[in-house]
């Protein structure tokens, strides 16, 4: 309990009085940390904290590395820039020592403030030397991690990039136009955050580098979870705070196809719209608190029945036991086959999926995208501040049954934005990388017209492909290769009924898009996620298959 003596110990509180310090105790958290644990974290809500006992440090997440910026000691304070700036925590408290600290809201130092002239003083000089050194501190911030040199037609650059945009990892780029050699290769060069240079890398290789794991640190999980998408992560976070030993395995990139989403708009609790990518990290760093464990560049080949659970199999031959199984792969985007260009042009100027970070490949020129669904109403609302002409190319009579109506007015007010109804993308040209697009437009009351136009990107968001071959035959999917849970299973080898995300191979469940008859949405996702995990609690313990301890 916090008392006005212990507030009398700081020296903010020297002019302020008896009765005052004695309300505002009333009204204070009294904090006890150990060595290694947050006070606060960055984005978080903002609050004021006084420091009694102990020190701490610190710290700013800067281009994916942790900054030690300074030490709070007794005596001091913190808190005060973001709540009157009115934005969240800017920076990282951490305990080094045990720490004893008080915590006030908003409102009672915004009342300390306006009812001690001393304390607003002490306060707000604080303040503009704080942000005098956060100036100094943006100076001194590098622009990005990795710093690549390499020619525009080379795979590996273009792979390395694709995967480093994809993880939201900050980059520079030197294009070179070296000509590749018979393995598609050019000279190509990678140095990491100025102190590791690294020359024809592989992508596991530069994201080893970064310090992403790609390797388990144990051997045994209570939760294998395959894929990062917004289904995996949230049985993550609840799996993992909860008490469960989670692995991560993704082949890729977190976020699945959300993370590609350049706006979501109607995602509970976001008035604003949040970004896929922005939504994918924030989901990341709240599993990783809970101490989730994630894996990258991973794939898992095959699972394998064990007395103890099941046995994953990771490329590269690495084992893992799991207690139980959650299949979260998400779905790939259905590819537009048998088009003339389309294979040598993929990946150069041709995307599938379109996330933020292609608009400043775009500002200014002619882009089209191929989808008449939620994803591309988004890319093509967001491209639209950027490019000088977006097109937007469908197959049927226009977007009312495809669309939220809420993107359809937003697209009805860019004036840069076109629909082409009735229309397919029927050839692309290019030299190593995409310079025309031809489509040809059959509608239904007049003839069929083709024609060929200038463009550097072309983005296809259509369909989905649920890609299970890797999974073992015994697991019941339907003939489009979504896999079958609960009531929809045909068969079952228990005397039980299935719980309602269990496949036909009992431990192992599965969640988000690549479950038949799933809703295909962010929020459908991230809820059978979190229900997955009391699914599996249930499961474990009608098995009674004791725990795996953090010391194993």
């Amino acid at each position: 309990m916090i008392t006005s003596a212990d507030l009398a110990q700081i020296p903010l509180f020297a002019g302020v009085e008896e009765a005052e310090r004695q309300r505002l105790a009333r009204k204070a958290a009294d904090i006890h940390l150990v060595p290694g644990e947050f006070l606060t974290r960055e984005g978080e809500e903002p609050r004021f904290f006084l420091i009694l006992e102990g020190e701490l440090e610190v710290l700013k997440n800067i281009v994916g590395q942790w900054r030690e910026l300074g030490r709070n000691k007794a005596g001091e304070f913190s808190g005060e820039t973001p709540i009157f700036l009115g934005t969240p925590q800017i920076i990282s408290l951490r305990a080094l020592t045990p720490v004893r600290a008080v915590r006030f809201e908003r409102q009672q130092l915004q009342e300390l403030v306006r009812d001690s002239p001393s304390a607003a003083e002490i306060i707000f000089t604080t303040m503009t030397t704080r942000l005098g050194m956060a100036q100094e501190v943006a100076r001194a911030t590098p622009s990005s991690r990795a710093y690549i040199t390499g020619s525009k037609y080379d795979k590996n650059c273009r792979a390395i990039r694709n995967f480093l945009a994809a993880n939201r990892i900050q980059y520079n780029w030197k294009p070179t136009f070296d000509q590749p050699d018979d393995s598609g290769h050019a000279p190509l060069t990678v140095d990491i955050d100025r102190t590791t240079l690294l020359t024809n890398p592989t992508v596991r290789e530069v994201i080893e580098a970064l310090g992403y794991r790609t390797v388990p640190k144990h051997t045994e999980y209570d939760v294998v979870i395959a894929g990062a998408g917004p289904a995996g992560m949230a049985a993550a976070v609840y799996g993992a705070s909860e008490g469960l030993r989670v692995l991560i395995v993704e082949r890729f990139a977190a976020g699945g196809q959300a993370g590609t989403s350049s706006r979501i708009e109607n995602y509970l609790g976001f008035p604003s719209g949040i970004s896929g990518d922005e939504l994918t990290e924030r989901a990341l760093k709240q599993a990783k608190q809970f101490g989730a464990e994630i894996i990258v560049k991973r794939n898992i080949e095959a699972l394998e029945l064990t007395h103890r659970g099941y046995c994953v199999k990771l490329d590269g031959g690495d084992l893992i036991a799991a207690r139980a199984i959650l299949l979260a792969t998400g779905v790939d985007w259905h590819r537009l086959e048998d088009i003339p260009g389309m294979a040598e042009l993929q990946g150069r100027g041709i995307l599938y999926g379109a996330s933020r970070h292609e608009a400043y490949g775009v500002a200014g020129k002619r882009i089209f995208l191929v989808g008449g669904g939620n994803s591309a109403g988004q890319a093509a609302v967001f491209f639209a501040g950027y490019a000088a002409e977006v097109v937007i190319l469908v197959r049927g009579a226009g977007l009312k049954l495809t669309m939220s109506q809420y993107l359809i007015d937003q697209i009805a007010s860019k004036q840069n934005i076109r629909i082409e109804p009735y229309t397919q993308v029927t050839a692309v040209e290019g030299e190593n990388y995409l310079h025309r697009v031809t489509t040809t437009t059959r509608p239904p009351d007049a003839e069929e017209f083709t024609q060929t136009r200038d463009s550097n990107a072309l983005f296809i968001m259509i369909g989905a492909t649920a890609k299970t071959h890797w999974l073992p035959a015994e697991l019941e999917r339907n003939p489009k290769g979504y896999i079958c849970t609960g009531r929809d299973l045909t068969t079952w080898p228990l005397d039980r009924d299935p719980f309602a995300l269990e496949t036909s191979l009992p431990g192992i469940f599965c969640a988000g898009d690549v479950r038949h008859n799933s809703i295909k949405r962010v929020a459908s996702g991230v809820g059978e996620g979190s229900m997955s995990i009391s699914f599996i609690h249930e499961y474990l313990a009608l098995n009674e298959t004791p725990a795996l301890t953090t010391s194993m």
